[in-house]
């Protein structure tokens, strides 16, 4: 299992519905323009399928960064969710 991290910044308010909406049938959003994917690395490619054709590649910026199987996943600020909400698809320590 590989974890992703995937922000975006598109430049038409349309496409950028259109993106976002994609994105969440495959990975976890975390604030608007930024999403977590955990899964197999074919389950990315499926991912960036499903998005790049949507993208206006002269104007729209995507960006995918893989996260170290083992490295430091901490949250500081506002939870992602309510106190009590337990999302299963989230890595634990940062939920």
């Amino acid at each position: 299992m590989n974890t992703y991290i995937i922000g975006y910044d598109i430049t038409n308010p349309k496409r950028l519905g259109r993106i976002h909406r994609a994105l969440k049938n495959h990975a976890v959003p975390l604030q608007y323009s930024l999403f977590l994917l955990e899964g197999s690395q074919t389950d990315f490619h499926r991912c960036l399928d499903d998005i790049l054709p949507l993208l206006d590649r002269k104007s729209d910026d995507l960006r995918c960064y893989p996260l170290p199987k083992r490295g430091l996943r901490k949250r500081i600020g506002k939870p992602l969710l309510p106190e009590g909400i337990i999302l299963t698809s989230l890595p634990e320590d940062i939920s």
